[in-house]
């Protein structure tokens, strides 16, 4: 290698790989993924997560966005409860999904939804929710399993082992190509409930964000108005992968 080559090197290692803010993500699944990781206090045995989210306007493309909230099991299974927008275009574009996966990698069994599915999908139901309306998601266990409701209505019970949840979540997972017309989440009311009967209000989360060597886009960000946590596509990031956001 000659000097100026190695100059070279040297210098792009420095600056670091240019920014990926365009094209879809090469990420194993295909997306870009942005998480807020709850602030809960340590020691307590959680029964139930629960929080509203807000889609404000609709994504202008047609790919998948995967609005969720997330929790981990006592006996190690997972899973995430959220609205969709585009799964199965162009019979159905708005969706519910309620599944997860085992300590095996393999996905959850449930019961059967009451729901409809366009295309037969046992986690993915059809479900006309729309913009600018809250919706109140909350994963919670009773004598048939983990349940997964959205306001009122019951996607379907999970069958994941263990009495108790941990590690609640919201994430944006975004299908799209980085620089697609900017989409927003507010997620706002977050809380969980103790063993003990206790309802706990979060008022804090640490964000985190893809990795751009593991197929993410640098400009996904989230922030806070002081009365709900948002989470933006194709924007400027102006907070930085773990940080701490608070509401007022």
């Amino acid at each position: 290698m000659g000097e100026w080559s190695s100059r070279w090197t040297r210098l792009l290692g420095r600056l670091g790989a240019a920014q990926r803010v365009s094209g879809r993500p090469p990420s194993a699944n295909g997306a870009s993924s942005f998480h807020l990781l709850w602030s809960v206090p340590s020691g307590e045995e959680l029964v139930e997560a629960s929080v509203n989210v807000v889609v404000p306007t609709l994504p202008a493309v047609s790919r998948l966005y995967f609005w969720a909230l997330q929790v981990s099991f006592s006996a190690g299974a997972g899973a995430h409860l959220g609205l969709q927008w585009g799964a199965d275009p162009p019979r159905c574009l708005r969706h519910v999904n309620w599944g997860g996966y085992g300590t095996s990698g393999a996905e959850l069994s449930g019961t059967e939804s009451d729901l409809p599915s366009s295309f037969g999908n046992p986690n993915t139901r059809d479900f006309e929710w729309e913009p600018g309306r809250t919706y109140r998601l909350r994963i919670s266990r009773d004598r048939t399993g983990w349940a997964g409701w959205v306001d009122d209505v019951l996607v379907r019970h999970l069958e994941a082992p263990g009495e108790t949840l941990r590690d609640p979540m919201v994430w944006s997972e975004v299908f799209a190509d980085c620089d697609d017309p900017a989409v927003s989440v507010r997620w706002a009311d977050l809380e969980v409930a103790t063993r003990s009967g206790r309802r706990i209000r979060i008022d804090s989360v640490a964000t985190r964000y893809q990795a751009r060597q593991d197929g993410g886009c640098d400009n996904t960000s989230s922030r806070t108005d002081g009365t709900a946590f948002i989470q933006t596509t194709n924007v400027i990031r102006t907070t930085q992968p773990g940080a701490v956001l608070r509401l007022r």
